[in-house]
């Protein structure tokens, strides 16, 4: 693939709304010392701070959700059930919290690592949640508040070409309070959607 321009600040210092749904067609790429993985971002969710119940930012800030209320374009990742990772990127000004997370991917480079790191061969199947794409790609706490705007290890990066598609949005999935707000997005018809 030639050269990929990374996203910058810019881009993210938007409505975690706005971002999430502009976030959609760019690519994930992931540097390992075994290759590069790169993947479409095909399904999204977004948060917000005390408007949203749904938010880890919904009650102030906390050690846990610090990365939410940072300068935008930080990897915000927690772990969660004891077992899953969940990768979100840091939308809003600086001060102001927002979070989008990255629900599904597009496998685009690196399909065989993605799935040895899965251990499943079924290419639907490697990055259709958000805790299979993070097992895919091994992101971890580890880069929880990493700046996905420097162009290293964990980067969002403009596709060499914009397609157009239609975006359908949807209440978010896995939550019990702000179920009203219809904030999942996701690229209609990709076959790579976790739940259509």
């Amino acid at each position: 693939m030639k050269e990929l321009k990374v996203l910058k600040t810019e881009f993210y210092a938007e409505s975690s709304v706005k971002v999430a749904k502009i976030l959609l067609g760019k690519l994930l790429v992931r540097e390992l010392p075994e290759g590069r993985l790169i993947g479409k971002i095909v399904e999204v969710e977004a948060y917000g701070g005390k408007d949203d119940p749904a938010s880890h930012a919904y009650k102030g800030r906390t050690p846990r959700n610090q990365v939410m209320f940072g300068k935008p374009g930080l990897a915000y990742i927690y772990f969660t059930y004891g077992m899953h990772y969940c990768f979100n990127v840091k939308a809003e000004k600086e001060g102001i919290p927002g979070a989008v997370l990255i629900r599904a991917l597009e496998p685009i480079e690196g399909i065989e690592i993605m799935k040895r790191n899965r251990q499943v061969q079924e290419i639907t199947e490697l990055t259709n949640g958000p805790a299979k794409l993070t097992r895919a790609m091994k992101i971890t706490t580890e880069l929880n508040g990493w700046d996905l705007t420097i162009g290293e290890k964990l980067f969002i990066c403009a596709p060499p070409r914009e397609e157009k598609f239609e975006i359908v949005a949807t209440p978010r999935i896995g939550i019990r309070v702000g179920t009203e707000k219809l904030w999942r997005f996701y690229i209609k018809d990709n076959a790579f959607v976790s739940v259509k």
